[in-house]
């Protein structure tokens, strides 16, 4: 496959998903503060573990 039928397909498969590509029951808020919660915790984690100072 060529890139350019593939960059071809692309552009049709993009310009027919006219809904957004959001669901309903996912909110940005909570998505986007559970990710920095997770990654809060991975830092809090990191340091504890982090003692040859």
């Amino acid at each position: 496959m060529s890139f350019h039928s593939t960059a071809a397909q692309l552009v049709t498969v993009a310009a027919e998903g006219e809904n957004g590509g959001n669901h309903e029951s996912l909110s940005p808020y909570l998505t986007g503060g559970g990710a920095l919660f997770i990654l809060l915790l991975l830092l809090w984690i990191t340091t504890r573990f982090n003692r040859d100072r």
